[in-house]
């Protein structure tokens, strides 16, 4: 035993983590992940095959990734080896491949653990693949990206994927009752405390052991209460990248409350994104998007409002500003819906791109020369204000393209007021062909 803390640099006293010392033995004592580790999980099937395939396990900090690519090695008997695609080039790679090739011309099967997989380039992830198509080694992959977005297709095509869920609070409590069992003796909070702990480590079941070790080697005259915790203990950041999924998980939230008529929900989401450090003028240029493109003519005041948050937040800045963005996404969340512009204008501009360069009609096109009157432009035009009744009904489509109807108001909020002057004009312009 000396020898493995000599070769490691340690010495048999120097402290090991807790979260390390906790680390489950078997698969069945990972928590949070049953969906995958139960009895009718994926893994847990593949295990009892006695053969495993080639994955990437997806998944949050701290939920797991590693620990079960050790025991999924372990269970099935095949030698563990592992790389960080933070620390390892081509070199690593190639010295890894000819290793697994060697053990498997004895017989030994090769897992190998590939940690941040997505930190490898495009040319690195293609060298996996004769190695895994061979069966040389069995690749397990782990990513906190989403591997649609960071990994070859031909890579994942030769690869299952898990998605490992962020520990939940039944888990979380799970841990710290085996920390306190393992350290014969309780963590030095009350129930409020304990929960707070809980939420500080944001589903990070390592993060979680970490404070806890340092609680555990604390003494505290009696149990700490929130407030105590708070000034023993730093809560996590909460997990939020603002160039990844992370960024376009929770902007997808905010949109689609907004657009269900949430506005509990967008508040919610809202924060979150600030409280993550996203750009607040980010949030606010979706704000005007949300505005045209889900509420549109049914609230017209909606555009307005957006833009005005906007400038309200240039111009108080941060943390003030921020109240106009959530009275914006209170606005938008409450508003009337509509999609009709935003479909109208879509359907426009392919009729745009369908019908070329056709010219607009001759009578609606202005005639600063003699040469252009003399060819009939701005012949026959009606001045639609100088009419009875305000509308001429003349048609403003190219010659040769048929009319097209475009915009169809829901009617929803003012909207039901626009799609009512619509029809009228409709049918008076239909009753003007008809003549």
């Amino acid at each position: 035993m000396s020898d493995l803390f000599s070769a490691a640099g340690l010495t048999p006293h120097t402290p090991t983590p807790l979260a390390e010392r906790l680390r489950p033995q078997t698969l069945s004592e990972v928590v949070g992940q049953e969906h995958l580790l139960g009895d009718s999980g994926p893994i847990q099937r593949m295990v009892g095959a006695g053969r495993l395939a080639s994955l990437i396990l997806w998944g949050p900090p701290g939920t797991g990734k590693t620990t079960i690519a050790r025991l999924l090695a372990r269970a099935a008997g095949y030698e563990f080896q592992q790389l960080s695609a933070v620390f390892s080039g081509v070199a690593d790679l190639k010295k890894a491949f000819e290793q697994a090739r060697v053990r498997r011309s004895a017989g030994q099967s090769t897992l190998l653990f590939v940690d941040e997989i997505h930190r490898f380039n495009r040319a690195q992830q293609d060298g996996f693949l004769p190695f895994v198509e061979e069966g040389i080694i069995t690749l397990v992959g782990a990513t906190t990206e989403n591997p649609s977005f960071e990994l070859n297709g031909a890579l994942l095509s030769r690869c299952q994927v898990f998605v490992l869920r962020r520990l939940d609070e039944a888990a979380q409590a799970a841990l710290l009752a085996k920390a306190e069992v393992t350290e014969g003796r309780a963590l030095p909070l009350d129930p409020g405390a304990r929960e707070a702990l809980i939420a500080m480590a944001d589903g990070d079941g390592r993060y979680l052991l970490t404070l806890a070790d340092t609680l555990l080697g604390l003494d505290f005259p009696r149990p700490l209460d929130t407030a105590g915790l708070a000034s023993v203990l730093q809560k996590r950041s909460p997990a939020y990248d603002k160039n990844r999924e992370g960024h376009y998980n929770l902007i997808s939230a905010l949109h689609k409350s907004v657009r269900g008529s949430d506005p509990d929900a967008a508040l919610y989401w809202l924060a979150r994104m600030l409280e993550g450090g996203e750009n607040p003028l980010f949030l606010a240029r979706r704000l005007v998007r949300m505005a045209s493109e889900d509420i549109g003519e049914a609230d017209p005041l909606a555009l307005v409002i957006a833009n005005a948050a906007k400038d309200a937040f240039d111009f108080l800045g941060s943390p003030e500003g921020e109240l106009a963005l959530a009275q914006t996404v209170v606005h938008l969340a409450a508003a009337p819906k509509s999609n009709a512009v935003y479909k109208a204008f879509g359907e426009a501009r392919k009729a745009a791109r369908e019908t070329g360069s056709l010219m607009p009609p001759a009578h609606i096109l202005n005639a600063p020369t003699r040469l252009m009157k003399d060819i009939g432009y701005g012949k026959g035009y009606a001045y639609d204000p100088d009419t009875d009744t305000g509308f001429s009904g003349q048609n403003y489509f190219p010659d040769g393209m048929e009319r097209r109807m475009f915009y169809r108001p829901k009617g929803e909020g003012a909207e039901a007021r626009i799609k009512e002057r619509l029809e009228r004009w409709a049918a008076m312009r239909d009753g003007k062909h008809e003549r």
